[in-house]
């Protein structure tokens, strides 16, 4: 499961960086619908993501003060600082991070858990959130260039953290974590569908796989999405839906 869930992650990080080789320096300073960020600074998001789970691996204990200074708005402040560099420079960086951050997650022995932002997490469910994070920035890159998102099978390893955290993304909102199962039911671009969840629960939760994994990232407003909810918990989720760790997200614009 661990190789193939690292090939997955391979393959999104090299679909995205082959949107970004062609890029003059004039595209990676376009906007991005992240407010004050350009691709560049998606890009050195993604770097020092990686970095930062790197740390997590090879020393935990330094990650852990790490974290435990960072300042508020220390994910701003590094993406404006990693925006500054040459494209080219930038490129290289998270390219040359990625790669190692895998190399470095495929020895971590079995059992072990990885300190995050949040509670320590195993092997697998960081390579999964390494490769939602790569996902979701991307469609902010391929936003920017006007490029629909990319919808492979890949967005089934997003979908499953999306409803991994569901307990997450209320009790992050300050609401209580409901105690009912939902039952997900989504359909891939191929007409097959995917699903989580007890096929009897009251609670149910259905439309198309992308459209769920662009909300649990924040990237769309739910109004725009082809998402159905039955029950209060499963509709109150598409509103909080968060698969990130953190704070809040800040949620998506028209």
């Amino acid at each position: 499961m661990r190789r193939q869930l690292l090939a997955d992650l391979a393959a999104e990080g090299e679909a995205l960086e082959e949107v970004l080789r062609p890029l003059s320096p004039a595209d990676w300073a376009r906007p991005t619908p992240a407010v004050g960020w350009t691709i560049a600074a998606q890009v050195a998001h993604l770097a020092w993501t990686d970095e930062l789970a790197s740390l997590a691996v090879t020393d935990p204990a330094g990650f852990a003060a790490r974290a435990a200074s960072q300042r508020v708005d220390a994910v701003d402040r590094a993406a404006a600082a990693g925006a500054e560099a040459d494209p080219a420079r930038l490129l290289a960086r998270w390219c040359g991070g990625r790669r190692r951050l895998a190399g470095e997650l495929a020895d971590v022995p079995d059992g072990t858990r990885l300190p995050w932002f949040g509670p320590p997490m195993g092997v697998a469910s960081m390579v999964t959130a390494r490769l939602m994070e790569t996902w979701a920035h991307g469609t902010d890159v391929r936003d920017a260039l006007g490029l629909p998102p990319t919808a492979s099978a890949r967005l089934d390893h997003v979908a499953r953290l999306g409803t991994r955290t569901r307990a997450f993304a209320f009790t992050t909102h300050g609401l209580p974590a409901p105690v009912e199962p939902v039952r997900v039911e989504l359909t891939r671009p191929d007409g097959s569908v995917w699903s989580d969840g007890p096929e009897d629960a009251d609670q149910r939760v259905s439309g198309p796989l992308l459209d769920f994994c662009l909300r649990v990232v924040q990237r769309r407003p739910r109004g725009e999405l082809a998402l159905t909810a039955t029950g209060r918990d499963a509709d109150r989720w598409l509103d909080v839906a968060q698969a990130f760790a953190g704070p809040p997200g800040r949620g998506s614009a028209p």
